[in-house]
């Protein structure tokens, strides 16, 4: 399996590509402010097609180049229905303080969706690419916020964890939508009830897994008191 990594946007938020090899279809996870170029790039690197575009959540350094990057291709965007109204909003998903920031970075809009946005169903399998993708609603982070697993040719899970859990670290649950009892649901649900060998990539920072975040990680600690 192929998992290009591409940290993008002055947030350094995680675009991935992934694909079971080079040279066939893939997906595009998460592309965010300046992932456009980068994505284009590993595209034409590992000769790769892409064939959707995949939301872990509706903040504006995660969705920021999909209907860029999707509507050139005539792709679909898959987010769940709950976060869609960021699309159009991105400053509905931050404080008053941050929201005035971001208007002078991304400007006053209007921002418009993908041309072909569908829903990330909780418990629902996508077939895209020659991959099995699971869709998991994991809200906390935003109320939208889900998970993309597939399972590696070895037979191990990874997770595309968008913000819900970091190396160290989770994601944080006190701009609009955060919820931190539903947070601590979904840690519990969508990391800690998983196998110690499935591999964690999120949506900022370095890969880890669950046994690393399990051990180490004080947050998912409370999550599991």
């Amino acid at each position: 399996m192929l998992i290009a990594a591409l940290p993008s946007g002055p947030l350094a938020a995680n675009c991935y590509v992934l694909a079971p090899a080079e040279g066939g279809e893939c997906v595009v996870v998460d592309p965010g402010q300046e992932a456009a170029g980068q994505v284009d790039k590993a595209l034409a690197e590992h000769r790769l097609t892409p064939v959707a575009v995949l939301l872990t959540h509706g903040h504006f350094d995660h969705v920021w180049s999909a209907a860029e990057i999707a509507d050139a291709r005539g792709l679909p965007v898959y987010l769940h229905p709950e976060d869609r109204g960021l699309l159009t909003d991105p400053t509905a998903g931050v404080d008053s303080g941050f929201a005035a920031q971001l208007s002078a970075l991304l400007g006053t809009g209007p921002f418009s969706e993908p041309e072909d946005l569908r829903e990330a169903v909780d418990e629902s399998t996508l077939t895209l690419a020659g991959l099995q993708i699971g869709v998991q609603h994991t809200p906390g982070h935003t109320p939208g916020s889900v998970v993309y697993t597939v399972t590696t040719e070895d037979g191990v899970p990874v997770v595309f964890a968008g913000d819900l859990v970091f190396a160290g670290s989770i994601g944080r649950t006190d701009f609009p939508g955060g919820d931190d009892a539903a947070m601590k649901r979904s840690l519990a649900d969508a990391v800690l009830a998983r196998s110690d060998d499935t591999r964690l990539m999120p949506g900022h920072g370095p890969g880890t897994t669950v046994e690393r975040e399990r051990a180490t990680n004080p947050f998912l600690r409370q999550a599991s008191a």
